[in-house]
C-alpha cells in the first residue's frame, strides 16, 4: 500500500487553484518516500544553560465516536479520568504537581476553566493552579509547550498537560434576539416591564444557534477547506480512500499488538469500562468508494471515510525538569525540545500548517529531515496529509508560498503514522497533541530510532510543531 501511494504522490499534478501558471508544474517526490533514510548524528540536543524537559508518561482514555458511551457525560468528567489514569499509571504524589494546564475547543459554558474542574475531581490540591487555553486542534499542544515554558522558565518542577473534547453534548445557545430579550427581562422591575417585553418575543427569536466546525472569517468548514486543498493539488477521491484504509489498516495492527499504551480504561458511570478506541474500522476500497461527498456536493472528494470523525476524548501528560524526575526515581520517556508555532492564510491555506513548520523546527534543532526516525502528523482529512505531503515536497511551492529557496522533502512512509492516526484513531479537538507526543515516544523506543516530529494543522491556519528526543535507555 506505502508503494501505490508514493506512486500516486510522483504522478499527482497541480490545480491553477494554487496560482496562475500552476498546471504547467508538477511536484516530484523525492527519494525519501522509496527508502527511509538513516539518522546521521546521534548528538543530543540538550542546551547549554538549558534546563531539560522530560515527558515522564502521557495517558488518554479510550477514544470514542460521539454520541456513543460518553455521550452522558460531561467534558470535566472526561478530564478527570484522564488525570486518574496518569495517577494510577505513575503514582506521582499529587502535592509534587505545581500546575495544571489543558486544552480545549468547544467549551462548557459551566466549566469554562475546565483544568481546574478536572483537577479538583481528580483529587488534586486546591492549592494547585490550573487554567484552560484553546488553540484550535493544537490546544493540547499548546498547554504542554506552556509547561514546558513554566519549567523552563524555572517556575514549577512538574506541570501536568492535557486535552480534552466533549462533540457529543456541545453549547446550543438561543438566538442573539432571544438573549437579550432574557437578560432584559431579567432586570425588569414591574410585572407591566416583563409583559411588556414578553410582548415583543416573535417566533424567530426560538431559532436556537447551532455550532458549527467553521472558521469564523470565512464562515467555511475546515471540510470545504480540506476539498479545495486536494482539488488544487490534484488529490483524487482513490487516493484519499486509499491513505485512509491505510490509516485506519495500520491502527487495528497497532491496537491488535498492544502497541498503543496510553491508552488506559475508564469505567463509565452506570455503563461498562471502555478499554479501546471505537473508531478503528478498516473497510475497502469498494465499501468506501459508495459513500458521497461530504462538504461540496456533488462533486467533492472528501467524505466521511476519508475524514476524522467527531470524536469524544481526554488525554493527560507528565512534564518535569529531567533533575526532579531522577529525584524522584523515574525513567523519563523523551526529552521535549525544541518547538514553533506558524500562522498563514485561514482560506486557501487553513491545514497547511505542518508545511509550514516542519521546516522551521527543524532548522531550529539543527536538524534535518533524514534525521527524523518516526514523524506523528495530525490527520484532519486524508487530503490534508496528502496536500501537506506533496507541498513539502515541492521546491515550486516553497519558492513561491515559503520565501524558502528549497523544500523541505517529505517524510518517508515508512516512518509517517504507522502505528495510525487521527482518520482512524479519533481526534478530539483539544486532546489530540498529547497523542501524537506520547505515541512518538513509544515508536521511538519500539523502533530504536532518536528523534521524533510531532506536526499537526489548526483551525485559523495555524500549525505546530516539536521535536522529541527519546531519553538515553
Amino acid at each position: 500500500m506505502s508503494s501505490m501511494l508514493s506512486s500516486a504522490l510522483r504522478n499527482l499534478p497541480v490545480s491553477s487553484a494554487w496560482a496562475a501558471g500552476a498546471l504547467a508544474r508538477s511536484f516530484s517526490c523525492s527519494s525519501q518516500f522509496q527508502t527511509a533514510a538513516q539518522p546521521k548524528t546521534k548528538k543530543t540536543l540538550g542546551k547549554t544553560g538549558v534546563k531539560n524537559v522530560v515527558v515522564v508518561e502521557g495517558v488518554r482514555i479510550p477514544f470514542l465516536q460521539s454520541g456513543t458511551s460518553y455521550a452522558d457525560l460531561m467534558p470535566h468528567d472526561l478530564a478527570r479520568a484522564a488525570l486518574q489514569g496518569l495517577l494510577t499509571r505513575t503514582n506521582v504524589p499529587r502535592d509534587v504537581v505545581d500546575y495544571i494546564v489543558y486544552g480545549t475547543v468547544i467549551q462548557e459554558v459551566k466549566t469554562s476553566n475546565v483544568a481546574r474542574e478536572a483537577a479538583l475531581g481528580a483529587g488534586f490540591s486546591d492549592k494547585t493552579p490550573a487554567h484552560t487555553v484553546t488553540m484550535a486542534c493544537i490546544s493540547s499542544n499548546q498547554a504542554m509547550t506552556t509547561g514546558v515554558g513554566m519549567i523552563a522558565a524555572g517556575q514549577c518542577d512538574v506541570v501536568v498537560a492535557g486535552g480534552v473534547e466533549l462533540m457529543s453534548d456541545v453549547p446550543i445557545r438561543h438566538s442573539r434576539k432571544m438573549r437579550k430579550t432574557m437578560l432584559t427581562l431579567n432586570r425588569a422591575k414591574t410585572l407591566g416591564q416583563k409583559l411588556s417585553l414578553i410582548s415583543k418575543i416573535r417566533p424567530d427569536y426560538f431559532a436556537p444557534e447551532l455550532p458549527a466546525v467553521a472558521e469564523f472569517s470565512t464562515s467555511e468548514t475546515m471540510g470545504h477547506s480540506a476539498d479545495r486543498l486536494a482539488a488544487a493539488f490534484g488529490i483524487s477521491r482513490r487516493e484519499q480512500d486509499e491513505y485512509a484504509l491505510r490509516s485506519h489498516t495500520l491502527a487495528k495492527k497497532a491496537q491488535d499488538e498492544g502497541l498503543l499504551q496510553d491508552v488506559v480504561p475508564f469505567k463509565v458511570p452506570g455503563k461498562d469500562t471502555v478499554t479501546k478506541d471505537n473508531g478503528i474500522r478498516p473497510s475497502s476500497m469498494e465499501q468506501m468508494g459508495k459513500l458521497k461527498p461530504a462538504f461540496v456536493k456533488p462533486y467533492g472528494t472528501v467524505t466521511a471515510a476519508n475524514s476524522s470523525f467527531l470524536t469524544d476524548g481526554a488525554s493527560a501528560i507528565l512534564i518535569m525538569s529531567e533533575e526532579k524526575a531522577l529525584a524522584m526515581g523515574y525513567k523519563p520517556k523523551a526529552y521535549l525540545r525544541d518547538f514553533v508555532y506558524v500562522s498563514q492564510d485561514p482560506k486557501d491555506q487553513l491545514l497547511l500548517g505542518p508545511t509550514y513548520a516542519t521546516p522551521k523546527v527543524l532548522e531550529k534543532a539543527g536538524l534535518s529531515l533524514s534525521d527524523i526516525d518516526v514523524f506523528e502528523f495530525h490527520e484532519a482529512f486524508a487530503g490534508q496529509i496528502l496536500a501537506n505531503l506533496k507541498a513539502m515536497d515541492s521546491d515550486w511551492f516553497a519558492q513561491n508560498y515559503m520565501g524558502r529557496k528549497s523544500k523541505v522533502g517529505a517524510p518517508p512512509l515508512d516512518k509517517f503514522n504507522t502505528w495510525g492516526g487521527s482518520l482512524s484513531l479519533g481526534h478530539p479537538f483539544g486532546a489530540t497533541g498529547c497523542r501524537l507526543v506520547i505515541t512518538a515516544a513509544h515508536r521511538l523506543k519500539k523502533e530504536g530510532g532518536q528523534y521524533g516530529l510531532v506536526a499537526a494543522c489548526a483551525a485559523g491556519g495555524q500549525g505546530h510543531a516539536m521535536i522529541v528526543e527519546l531519553y538515553p535507555q
